[in-house]
């Protein structure tokens, strides 16, 4: 019975060392096989240091319990006794419940903490084979497994081993189960033993020598006959053997599992044959084997079975694992797969995702392996499967900064504890952080933190991942600069030989004019030396994120040695984070958007503004222009002004198409093509209107002031009229005019020629600004007929002449500057021409299919490839345009939605009609929103307009990267491409030509 007042006492001392709660802990403590030990204070001293004196307690009572009653008190008076017997089973007993239901049944097994001995501090596969020597069957040797993990956790919660020893040790029993298990299954199948030699090679974690708690084990399986044996049949009692083991190991007994043996990474993997000959491995990863494959390979030793065999193919893979950094994409693929993880991990176990995870022990590791991929070709210091000795042997190599390393060795360390306590605690295999309070609290003790727990835990993981993200493109990135820039004394430089292995791994086919742009940026004592330094580690891999890192970096030094001395350039590319990425994306993306940033470099300062890539409005557009006109001197002076203004917005257009495709870490790429197609048709022609406005302004005020003789208008024809111009499109337009009141016909006439001719001059003089050329070719009568008429001039010919093409291409015309009421009241005159009342008659039908038909045999440029030509192929624009072209002139008149001069909006209006259906007017958008951004794609990677997919591989790549295709994958671009425009062209026959 307690004595009174004495309650009060105890609890408040049990909340003292850490119990939670105290009044369970009193009543364990009553227990009558606790009495001897209930008041000892070293006890109750050790119970508080452990991860959670609960648990802890709770284990020691059941403990206690299992024991013979004999021996009770022989384990309470050893325990109080025994300082480092003390430490260690308490220590696992708050640190694991799993641990302390093994000691409940196996009562007697506390024994094997008792030895602390010199030779028991770090034990080797030897130990443990020792250890696990008495197993006959999969029970047995579950058993012997777990007491030997109990001795290994047990030096791991005292800090007798660090983290690194740790998953030495758990590599080292591991490799003892392994053989164990092999001895088990030989001994239950001796025929086949003896028939085949059989090697077991660790892979992954194990492979590596760094193995967690509880971890699948990765294994690959090489099997030859001996001599004078049968291959197939050794082979496939090789398979047995392997198969035996791995059952042994993974299959759920009455003492639970150990831990499953997973052969996935074995060639073609579940899909390919358990066990291989050598020969049968090495053709396969001389032929078939993927980039990931090799990297895998790193890690791999062989444990078990024939060592000698497995030495062999350690032997014979180890010059294709070195190779791997010479194959085409190789470091795009290794990324490619370390953000595919990223991706497959739901979304709501991102942020506690301690493994695969952004800043998480995987980054480490991909980051280690990639870097020893590529300079241990030439290093064999770097030939290490264990991911910390390979990050040491890349700082002392000058590989990594060393700085870099030791906070990355560091932060690889915390998260590697707390993945062991987590894993530890009910050896399950999981690596997301716990959400739990109690859980946490147990999990931040474990690992010393003892005044907040909690707090301190969510504190020093997060900053220790925060160094991971940060380190993780820095490490392999900055070495370069280090590379020609001045170190501290003593400080080990990438050699230029290793710089240049690192730029070729990273894609760039011309690594010394790398390392020179990188001299010229990086080296000096400047402070704009020193921001450089700082932004280009992270621009050098956005740069290599693209499909012409070369391009990227030279148009960075450009751009620098152009804008270096100007005080906000650096500091806007320094403090505003998105500025940076964005002009990567855009330098490195192809030829168009640096050329127009090269000529006028300020325009880099849009990159930093959250606005600054929002296309502008056509009002704000033609303000402005109109404004520079007004302020011009001249006609040439105006139009160069406009001609910047054009620049500039073209510029502004193409950065945000580009960022919007390519997508940013922040923000991901536009998910809706057809959204980013608009987007660029209403942009560059609301601009080229705007540059229109201001070259007819500047003609007039030239010669006659504010005012012209006669009324005078450009409609837009073609792409111009229909709002969807290209980067390179010209602009189709027709003129026309009208005589103001009292001013004669001709004197008009020679007027509105006269303004025809000085715009057409003024947009193409000499400059290294973009042209826009302007095309009349759509008048009446072509090029034989007048360049402008009168609006009454129209009327007649098209009451008397005009043909069906002709009112077909009216389709697309609208008012884009001059007299607006004149441009409405052409429209007005027009309209009756291009939606005709009933419909086309079933002559006009045919004819415009014959037009159609003689278009596509005659105009296709000879050579071109019909299949991916973007305007006249099959399923292009042509094919898309002509069909729906058709429905607004057969049913314009009645459906007022198919009168406009836009293709999506009229194909959208003909489906609302019910005029096709849902599934075709889906093919048609995707054929012709393809289409288009090839075309765009096209001119923003060659600087210069074309139909068709460029030859040269490097280029098609880079329109590839645009359309969201990543490196290597150019081939599944032209396959989609002839897929989805093969549909449309089956659609297209059957509304079109009526198939």
């Amino acid at each position: 019975m307690t004595v009174p007042g004495r309650r009060s006492s105890n609890f408040t001392r049990l909340l003292r060392h850490g119990f939670t709660d105290p009044s369970a802990a009193e009543r364990l403590l009553d227990l009558p096989d606790m009495s001897s030990a209930r008041t000892d204070p070293v006890l109750l001293d050790a119970l508080g240091a452990t991860a959670d004196p609960d648990l802890a307690l709770r284990g020691l009572v059941r403990l206690v319990e299992a024991q013979d009653p004999a021996e009770r008190q022989s384990l309470l008076d050893t325990l109080i006794t025994a300082k480092p017997l003390r430490d260690r089973l308490l220590g696992v007993l708050g640190a694991s419940e799993a641990l302390g239901d093994h000691l409940a049944r196996h009562p007697r097994d506390w024994q094997a903490l008792v030895t602390y001995e010199a030779t028991d501090l770090h034990p080797g596969v030897a130990d443990f084979e020792r250890g696990l020597a008495d197993a006959t069957d999969p029970v047995t040797l579950r058993v012997a497994y777990r007491r030997c993990l109990l001795a290994i956790a047990a030096r791991d919660v005292c800090g007798t081993t660090d983290v690194a020893e740790t998953a030495a040790e758990l590599a080292d029993l591991a490799t003892a189960t392994l053989r164990a298990a092999l001895a088990i299954a030989r001994g239950a199948a001796p025929a086949d033993a003896v028939q085949c030699r059989l090697a077991v090679v660790a892979m992954g974690k194990c492979g590596g020598h760094e193995l967690n708690y509880v971890s699948d084990v990765d294994v690959i399986f090489v099997g030859e006959p001996v001599e004078g044996a049968d291959e197939s049949k050794a082979v496939q009692a090789a398979t047995r053997l392997a198969s035996h083991l791995m059952r042994i190991c993974s299959e759920t007994t009455v003492e639970g599992t150990i831990w499953p043996v997973d052969a996935n990474l074995r060639p073609e993997g579940r899909n390919g044959p358990l066990v291989r000959t050598l020969s049968s491995h090495l053709a396969y990863y001389q032929r078939w084997a993927k980039t990931w494959e090799f990297q895998a390979l790193l890690k791999a030793r062989p444990v078990a079975g024939d060592l000698a065999l497995g030495e062999d193919y350690i032997e014979a893979v180890a010059p294709l694992v070195w190779q791997a950094a010479e194959r085409e994409n190789f470091v795009a693929d290794v990324q490619k797969m370390r953000r595919r993880v990223v991706d497959n991990i739901p979304v709501a176990e991102v942020e506690r995702e301690l493994k695969l995870g952004p800043g998480g022990l995987r980054d480490v590791e991909f980051a280690v392996q990639l870097l020893q991929l590529v300079h241990g070709r030439s290093d064999a210091t770097l030939h290490s499967g264990t991911t910390l000795e390979a990050l040491r042997a890349l700082a002392h190599g000058g590989y990594v900064g060393r700085a870099d390393a030791a906070q990355l060795d560091l932060a690889y360390r915390f998260l590697r504890a707390m993945e062991h306590h987590i894993q530890l605690y009910r050896l399950r295999r999981t690596h997301l952080v716990p959400e739990d309070a109690a859980d946490l609290r147990r999990l931040g003790r474990s690992l010393g933190l003892r005044t907040d727990p909690v707090g301190e835990l969510n504190k020093e993981w997060k900053r220790h991942a925060s160094v991971v993200r940060r380190l993780h493109e820095k490490l392999f990135y900055r070495p370069l600069l280090d590379a020609v820039a001045q170190l501290t004394p003593g400080e080990t430089r990438l050699s230029p030989k290793a710089a240049r292995q690192r730029l070729e791994a990273l894609g760039y086919a011309d690594p010394g004019a790398a390392l020179r742009h990188l001299e010229a940026l990086s080296s000096g004592v400047t402070r704009k030396a020193a921001i450089q330094r700082t932004l280009l580690p992270v621009l050098l891999g956005w740069f290599a994120d693209s499909a012409d890192p070369d391009a990227g970096l030279l148009g960075f030094r450009k751009v620098s040695d152009a804008l270096g001395k100007t005080p906000w350039y650096l500091r806007l590319l320094r403090d505003e984070g998105a500025a940076a990425e964005n002009l990567a994306r855009v330098l490195s993306a192809g030829r168009l958007a640096p050329d127009l940033l090269l000529r006028a470099p300020e325009a880099v300062a849009l990159l930093g503004d959250p606005e600054g890539l929002v296309p502008r409005g056509r009002d704000a557009l033609e303000q402005e222009v109109l404004a520079a006109v007004g302020r011009a001197d001249t006609a040439e002076a105006a139009v160069a002004a406009v001609r910047g203004v054009r620049r500039r917005e073209l510029f502004r257009t193409a950065a945000a198409d580009l960022i919007g495709s390519y997508g940013t870490e922040d923000n991901p790429a536009e998910a809706d093509p057809g959204e980013l197609v608009d987007r660029v048709g209403n942009a560059v022609t609301d601009l080229n209107a705007a540059t229109v406005s201001g070259a007819l302004r500047a003609a007039v005020r030239a010669q006659w002031g504010d005012t012209l003789p006669t009324r005078f208008a450009v409609i837009g024809m073609g792409r111009f009229g229909g709002r969807e111009q290209s980067y390179g499109s010209d602009a189709d337009v027709l003129f026309v005019h009208e005589p103001r009141e009292g001013v004669d016909e001709q004197e008009a006439s020679r007027a509105a020629n006269a303004v025809v001719v000085e715009m057409r001059r003024l947009l193409q003089l000499p400059t290294t600004d973009p042209p826009l050329l302007i095309d009349a070719d759509l008048r009446p009568e072509g090029k034989s007929g007048p360049v402008v008429r009168t609006l009454a001039s129209y009327e007649a010919y098209y009451r008397r002449w005009s043909l069906v093409w002709e009112s077909q291409a009216l389709l697309r015309a609208e008012p884009m500057a001059g007299d607006a009421d004149l441009g409405r009241r052409f429209i007005d005159l027009i309209d009756p021409l291009r939606y005709p009342a009933e419909g086309l008659g079933d002559d006009a039908i045919r004819e415009i299919r014959r037009l159609k038909a003689r278009m596509e045999s005659e105009r296709l440029p000879r050579g071109a490839d019909p299949t991916l030509h973007t305007k006249l192929g099959r399923g292009g624009l042509s094919d898309v345009e002509w069909t729906v072209q058709l429905f607004q002139m057969r049913h314009g008149w009645a459906e007022p939605g198919l009168r406009t001069t836009r293709t999506r909006e009229a194909l959208a209006a003909t489906h609302a009609a019910g005029l096709i259906s849902t599934e075709d007017a889906q093919i048609l958008d995707e054929a012709w929103v393809l289409a288009t951004r090839v075309r765009n794609g096209v001119m923003l990677v060659r600087g210069r307009a074309g139909d068709t997919f460029p030859s040269d591989g490097r280029e098609l790549g880079a329109v590839g990267r645009y359309l969201g295709y990543g490196p290597g994958r150019v081939g599944d671009m032209l396959d989609d491409y002839r897929r989805i425009t093969r549909r449309a062209r089956a659609v297209v026959e059957e509304l079109f030509y009526g198939a």
